[in-house]
């Protein structure tokens, strides 16, 4: 894992070179000046046993040596209704200097019949409690990958995955908070090696492997906090 992370850093960037960095997310704006920062992950398993978290934490430390606490209070097979009945213990007792969310992949999922509007009503009050309780914590709304290879009448199917993840979208622009759209390079994959390129990174057709996290995901969290390259 840690050759992954030299690998990025001596790139000063990520895997999607192409793309500018950000301007800098607030905590990271801190961490340049010195500054410890206490970060929480809050999601489903894509968070709570995601690669993802790891790398970045190690990709922080990296750069920020002992600067970092990160706290993961996600957990595997929720939703934002759990979400919403947990952001006080698994957020908010933290006092965060900045929050990762996301939500979006098990909303959708058929046999927890989530409707567009009671997912909207978790998501807006996830947010508004933590902008309320800790109005300096930076809130970072992320976008996931989508799940395939459940099909109708499976009770893991997701049903209209993209507009399950709107609302997290259009929660973050309305809020001006950060977005992080994973699904968009995602999406490109499906469209451009099927489903059996897709399975190459996600193999269950919903968890990702670290492969695929160290190519996908950590490169775009990178770029959209801004993360300069090294000195």
């Amino acid at each position: 894992m840690s050759r992954i992370i030299a690998v990025l850093l001596s790139a000063g960037c990520c895997l999607t070179a192409a793309s500018a960095f950000a301007s800098p997310a607030r905590f990271i704006k801190a961490l340049e000046k010195g500054q410890p920062q206490h970060l929480v992950v809050f999601g489903t398993s894509l968070s709570k046993s995601g690669a993802w978290v790891s790398l970045l934490k190690e990709t922080l430390d990296a750069r920020y040596p002992g600067l970092v606490t990160l706290t993961n209070g996600a957990k595997g097979g929720q939703h934002s209704g759990w979400g919403r009945e947990h952001v006080g213990t698994n957020v908010i007792a933290h006092r965060p200097n900045a929050v990762f969310i996301e939500f979006a992949i098990n909303d959708a999922v058929t046999r927890f019949n989530l409707s567009l509007d009671e997912v909207r009503e978790n998501v807006d009050s996830i947010i508004d409690r933590i902008r309320k309780e800790l109005p300096e914590c930076e809130i970072i709304v992320q976008v996931m990958n989508p799940a395939v290879g459940k099909a109708e009448g499976d009770p893991s199917h997701r049903r209209d995955q993209n507009a399950y993840q709107e609302i997290y979208r259009q929660a973050a622009r309305d809020r001006g908070l950060l977005l992080i759209d994973h699904s968009i390079a995602w999406n490109a994959l499906l469209a451009r090696e099927g489903e059996a390129g897709f399975r190459k990174y996600i193999p269950d057709g919903v968890h990702p492997k670290s492969v695929g996290y160290a190519t996908f995901v950590l490169p775009e969290i990178l770029r959209a906090i801004g993360l300069p390259g090294t000195r």
